[in-house]
Formats: structure tokens, C-alpha cells, sequence
């Protein structure tokens, strides 16, 4: 491999710049710190980057002595993808739950308080709200990631996330453009096809955006998603219809734009992560990011290669390349023009807690005794998609297990999952506990079963409550954060 470090000239400067790679370890390594002296702007902190607050706080630190203008990125969209708290559980509900409240001042509330904390640690770019209208129940990878179906209503909680979250000088970067709801395909494994006329485009999926655009939005991230209507050859974040035609030239969008994980199967698994990250920069994009799996110096050496070759042959014009770390640059400067967060940064810690609550519904069947006594919570746990991943805890089994001594905790899966609960049960009262059960059909036999042979089983469904509600008491969080459990554990005693 061939690279131009050596006297790093504006050209290598400029490739370096439009990255947003992750590292391993929860310190700053030494190659991350070359690498800002020598032109990175950006750098991306995932779940292994984080043990507390206090430690990222001292990450952050580390890494801004090496350069004060730095952007830290997050994936943090609070609910069920959280990074900043990936080992217990986010303090905030998700989209979904927020959007089942519909209250914009309470979305605005919690993206504040959300803001506060990333800023108090350093981080200043999230990668978040979700603006996806979840047109599709059986989506993989969207679900309660988005505030809802209703156009309109994801349209207003957008805005108000943007609103909130920037008030704290935290930029938040909208996704996954131009929509990422009506897909039945995980983008992290293939390229997922979106079939719909250009008025269906423009009504529903593009309504979130502009709304996010009027709103302020400091970045946009693309999907990688094929929209035979706006370009059948391209997926949306190689697109240049999609992101210069539409984006920036008809819906006006002048911020950055960032580009999804550039490794997932849908874009690497197609053209090749170098030639990928060639074609998301010519095509409009400004930021590449990468390092959810691939986290080393390697990666972002041949990245930087790749783009200085690409120059260097005319396959991506240098005003092209240039033009991109200057927005770059340009939105590292309105972090740091905004570190002193306004009057907005007063703390409200219990908000999360608050929407959780709020977001919860319960249905009651005619007659269920309350639960008083220990019961035993079998957990009903479908495969994690990897923007949720499968560090983080979810469930009311904890919750119940403080609220009620004596009672015991499984996780079940597969066909014979319902079988294995009541016998694990013993003949205590069942709480089960499921995630998108209308996505699982293993999931809905296994509570089949349960309330077949316990008609005073109750159900906690904290995905997409899709499914008709049914058991004694029929308890939907709309999210699985680690407050939307303890919401979901105060109604099981409350039902």
C-alpha cells in the first residue's frame, strides 16, 4: 500500500478531513492522535469506546489536546440504540415512544437533556434523530427507531429532536435519507429496494427532512437504499441525483452530509469500501462513515489513499474533495462556537423516566387479579439487528425482580420457546415479555401457549405493537430502553 503522509499537503489534508473513523479502546490511540495533527477532523465513538461518562469525558479530553475544533461523533438515538449507555440501558425512551405520546415540547425536552450529556462529555455531533416514516411493520432495522407511521407526526417530533438536541450545542444529523421505513431488507447485510411513485416520495418520506432542514439540521446522513423513482442504478448514498439533485439543490439542504456506515453489506458488500467512498464523495456526500467495524489505522490509510488517488486520475474532481472538508471544518467550528451551552443546558434528569411513562399503554382484559406476589418473567428474545446490538440489556425482568423479591427470570427463543416457559414458570403467574411479536411467528405461538394455560399471564410487548393486544393485562412501552422497563414494571403492579 502506497500513502501520502509524508509532508501532507492540502490534498491529503482534505482526504483525511471528510473521515469519520472509529478506534478500539477507551483511551485515545496514538495513531488517532497523529492522524488530527495531519488533517482528521472527525472521529466516531462506538460502544466499546464507553464505559462511563466520566471516562469518555476523559476520551474526549485526550483527544481535543491533540486538536481543539474536533468533531466526536455518537450513534446515539437514545431508546433502544444507545452507545453512551450501552451496558445498562438508555436513560431516555426511543423515537416510538416519543411519537406515541406525540407531544413535541416533551420530544424537545428530552433531545435537550440528551444534548446536555453528550456535551458534558465531549461529544458534539450525534447521529441521530431518526427521521424514517415506518411505513413498513415488518422492517428490520427501522421500528421503534422511528417516532411513527403518520408522516405528519414523525414530520413535528423531528423538528422538535433537531431543536432540542441543538440547543445544547450537540449538531444533530438527520437519517436515513431520502427514507429508510419501507424496506424489508437490513441495509447492514444488502442493498434494500424501495418501490414507490414519485407523489408517495415527496408526501411521506421526504416530509420528516424538510421539516428537519427548516428546523436547523447541521447534518443529513444518507441510506444506503436503492429509489429506483429518483435513480434505479445507485443507491442513495452514491447517488448524485439523490444527494446533489434532490438534497442539496431542490430541498435547499446546505450542512453536512453524512454518509451511513460505510462498510455494511449493502454498499462495501457491492462496489468495495475504497471505490464506495470514491463514489459517496463525488456523488455529494461530505463526511464517510466508517469504523463500526472497522476500527483501525489501516482503514483509514486506505481510505485517505483512495481518495487522493481518485483525485489524482480525475475520477473526483480536487474542488469536489475540497469543497467537502470545508463543510466539515465548517461544522467543527459551530461545535466549538457553541461549547458554552445557553440557559438550556439546566439539567432535567428525570425526563426520560417522565416520557417512558407517559408512552406506556396498558389494555385489561375483564377481571385479571392484580399481581401482588412474585411471578416469573419469561423473555421472548428475537436476534438483535446490529444498529441495536446485543450489549445492551432490555426486558422488566430486573425491574420486577426489585419491585417483587422472589421473582425469577428466563430468555426463550425459537419454536419450542413457549413449551420451555411454562415449564421454567413451575406454576407462578407469567409476565411475558416479547419485541415486534407480529414480526416473530415463534413468538406469537410461545404466547399462544402461555395464555392458553395461564389465562392471568400478563403480556409486556415493547417493540412495534403491531399485534392485537391479549393476555390479563396487555402492557405496550413502545421502545425497550432501560426506563421504558421500568415504566413497564410500575403498570404490571399497577394492572
Amino acid at each position: 500500500m502506497t500513502t501520502f503522509t509524508t509532508g501532507a499537503g492540502t490534498l491529503t489534508r482534505d482526504a483525511l478531513a471528510v473521515l469519520q473513523p472509529g478506534f478500539t479502546g477507551t483511551t485515545a490511540p496514538d495513531w488517532v492522535r497523529r492522524r488530527l495533527a495531519e488533517g482528521l477532523v472527525s472521529v466516531a465513538l462506538f460502544g466499546r469506546n464507553v464505559a462511563d461518562p466520566e471516562q469518555v469525558t476523559a476520551l474526549t479530553a485526550q483527544l481535543r489536546a491533540e486538536r481543539d475544533d474536533l468533531l466526536v461523533a455518537i450513534d446515539e438515538e437514545a431508546g433502544d440504540v444507545t452507545r453512551l449507555e450501552v451496558r445498562t440501558g438508555s436513560s431516555f425512551p426511543g423515537n416510538h415512544a416519543l411519537g406515541a405520546v406525540d407531544d413535541p415540547a416533551l420530544t424537545r425536552r428530552v433531545a435537550r437533556e440528551l444534548g446536555r450529556r453528550l456535551a458534558a462529555c465531549g461529544v458534539n455531533l450525534n447521529w441521530a434523530p431518526s427521521a424514517d416514516v415506518n411505513a413498513n411493520p415488518d422492517n428490520p432495522v427501522i421500528g421503534v427507531r422511528s417516532f411513527g407511521r403518520d408522516p405528519a407526526l414523525v414530520a413535528r417530533h423531528t423538528a422538535a429532536y433537531v431543536e432540542g438536541l441543538q440547543s445544547n450545542g450537540v449538531a444533530a444529523c438527520t437519517k436515513h435519507f431520502p427514507g429508510h421505513g419501507d424496506t424489508s431488507v437490513d441495509s447492514h447485510h444488502a442493498l434494500p429496494q424501495i418501490d414507490l411513485d414519485a407523489t408517495t416520495l415527496h408526501e411521506r418520506e421526504l416530509r420528516p427532512f424538510r421539516a428537519a432542514i427548516e428546523a436547523g439540521t447541521r447534518a443529513v446522513m444518507t441510506a444506503h437504499i436503492r429509489v429506483p423513482v429518483l435513480d434505479p442504478d445507485r443507491p442513495a448514498t452514491l447517488s448524485p441525483r439523490i444527494l446533489t439533485g434532490l438534497l442539496r439543490e431542490e430541498l435547499g439542504y446546505d450542512g453536512l452530509i453524512v454518509t451511513d456506515g460505510m462498510e455494511m453489506g449493502a454498499v462495501a458488500g457491492t462496489y468495495g469500501l475504497e471505490h464506495g467512498v470514491v463514489l459517496a464523495i463525488a456523488a455529494g456526500a461530505d463526511a464517510i462513515c466508517v469504523g463500526g467495524g472497522l476500527a483501525d489505522e489501516d482503514t483509514v490509510l486506505r481510505l485517505q489513499d483512495a481518495l487522493v488517488t481518485a483525485v489524482r486520475s480525475g475520477e473526483l474532481p480536487e474542488e469536489r474533495l475540497a469543497d467537502a472538508a470545508a463543510r466539515v471544518r465548517s461544522l467543527a467550528a459551530w461545535t466549538t462556537g457553541m461549547r458554552r451551552p445557553p440557559a438550556a443546558a439546566d439539567p432535567a434528569p428525570e425526563i426520560g423516566l417522565t416520557a417512558a411513562r407517559r408512552a406506556v399503554t396498558v389494555t385489561r382484559a375483564a377481571g385479571p387479579a392484580p399481581v401482588t406476589d412474585p411471578v416469573y418473567v419469561a423473555t421472548f428474545s428475537p436476534a438483535p439487528n446490529i444498529a441495536v446490538g446485543d450489549e445492551t440489556p432490555w426486558g422488566v425482568g430486573t425491574e420486577l425482580e426489585r419491585l417483587l423479591p422472589g421473582t425469577a427470570t428466563g430468555h426463550f427463543t425459537g419454536p419450542d420457546a413457549g413449551t420451555e416457559a411454562l415449564r421454567a414458570a413451575g406454576g407462578r403467574r407469567v409476565v411475558a415479555v416479547v419485541r415486534d411479536e407480529h414480526r416473530h411467528p415463534w413468538m406469537g405461538a410461545a404466547l399462544d401457549t402461555l395464555i392458553s394455560a395461564g389465562p392471568d399471564t400478563v403480556v409486556v410487548e415493547m417493540g412495534v405493537p403491531q399485534s392485537a393486544p391479549r393476555g390479563a393485562v396487555h402492557i405496550a412501552t413502545h421502545g425497550a430502553a432501560r426506563v421504558c422497563g421500568v415504566a413497564a414494571a410500575e403498570a404490571v403492579l399497577a394492572g
